[in-house]
């Protein structure tokens, strides 16, 4: 691909930056499916054009991502700034693409004269490790391993319902993975993931991360808990299997968890016990509404999906009905990058000096080729250029 002189200075953003996925179980009258089976690629499901992204990914007019990945659909955001309100921000992008899909396949239904239904599979919450941390492939496992040990109990009382099978931590490089059952009420996501981002960034901030940590911080941890290998790339799992027994099914008030200190907890208290130091760093990367959510929920003033008998029936056809509650979230302002790929995605040109430049694909989450509308040639501009540019 001949491409011009000038190159992007940087293939990594100058923030630190998180981004949320969500995979999705396709159901064609009522028969499992594998996407790719039925449309081929994404582009048979979307009618608008769409930029293409490294691999058979695809960028959306809503702003985020979509591809087939082993035989689910899956919906990303683009990668945001941390910042205040970036958990809101995130949780508001991918419920956008998650619309927008269930758009597309209503569209779909009636031209098909089918029935498609997207059953939620899961959520990851991505976040960047900034590089002053300068943790390698071993700092990050460990990293990824105490992680673990802390999050599975509030992520779980937020995210999880009666059938969720565990809450894991995977190691990507220069980020970590934070995987849990798909939440199929946009506030309750956006209250997951603040307190797993929030206290993500907390430990991360630890000048140690051993398992020692625990103790010496008097976190509280489950008696007999041991995490396991994820069940899909590297990382940790803290799966029902790993604990004395399922926690997923049991009563999340009872008083009956024993930990190596002796005392004996609620999910919820230990929930709460694990957040409550961290409650600054989720703060800091939030709304007021999700941080209340999330103690309300720790202090039974809310309904977590563990008090319910059955997983909630929205699993089933997730996106035919969203609930947008919080109208304020709606409403919050889109972050430099967020706006940036709206530009983007509506293909407007873009003016450097004397050339034009007309865009032709995203490399990465943080690159995209355009093409000089008078000689033709490619020029790769990164996020942080083109936030620079726009605001000339």
């Amino acid at each position: 691909m001949k491409r011009e002189s000038k190159r992007s200075r940087t293939r990594q953003p100058r923030k630190p930056v998180i981004g949320f996925e969500a995979e999705f179980t396709l159901f064609v009258c009522e028969q499992k499916m594998r996407p790719e089976f039925v449309f081929r690629n994404p582009q048979r499901i979307v009618r608008q054009r769409m930029i293409p992204r490294t691999g058979r990914s695809f960028h959306m007019p809503s702003g985020g991502a979509i591809y087939f990945d082993t035989g689910v659909i899956e919906v990303a955001t683009p990668i945001i700034e941390i910042e205040p309100g970036c958990c809101a921000r995130a949780g508001r992008s991918l419920w956008e693409q998650i619309e927008f899909l269930r758009d597309e396949l209503d569209a779909w239904e009636t031209r098909a004269d089918s029935l498609a239904r997207l059953e939620g599979f899961s959520t990851h919450f991505n976040v960047s490790v900034p590089p002053e941390r300068a943790l390698d492939a071993a700092g990050m496992r460990q990293f990824a391993l105490l992680l673990t040990y802390i999050l599975h109990v509030p992520v779980m009382l937020l995210a999880a319902n009666r059938l969720s099978t565990g809450v894991g931590v995977r190691p990507r490089g220069d980020r970590v993975e934070i995987t849990v059952d798909f939440t199929p009420d946009p506030d309750l996501m956006i209250a997951a993931a603040s307190c797993a981002i929030g206290i993500a960034l907390g430990v991360l901030r630890w000048p140690g991360h051993r398992l020692q940590e625990l103790k010496k911080r008097r976190l509280p941890v489950i008696a007999g808990f041991k995490p396991r290998r994820h069940t899909s790339r590297k990382g940790f799992l803290a799966r029902f299997d790993c604990f004395p027994r399922n926690p997923f099914t049991a009563d999340p008030n009872e008083r009956d968890w024993e930990l190596t200190d002796g005392r004996r907890l609620s999910l919820r208290e230990i929930a709460r016990e694990i957040a409550t130091p961290f409650i600054n760093d989720i703060r800091d990367i939030t709304d007021a509404d999700a941080l209340e959510h999330i103690f309300a929920v720790f202090d039974e003033r809310a309904r977590s999906l563990l008090d319910f008998p059955e997983r909630p029936p929205r699993y089933e056809d997730v996106g035919r009905v969203i609930d947008w509650n919080r109208r304020t979230m709606r409403k919050l302002p889109r972050s430099d990058y967020e706006r940036v790929i709206h530009r983007i995605l509506e293909h407007r040109p873009l003016r450097v000096g004397r050339e034009t430049y007309a865009p032709e694909r995203m490399r990465g989450w943080y690159e995209i080729v355009f093409r000089n509308t008078r000689t033709g040639l490619r020029r790769v501009f990164n996020l942080d250029d083109l936030v620079e540019h726009c605001r000339l």
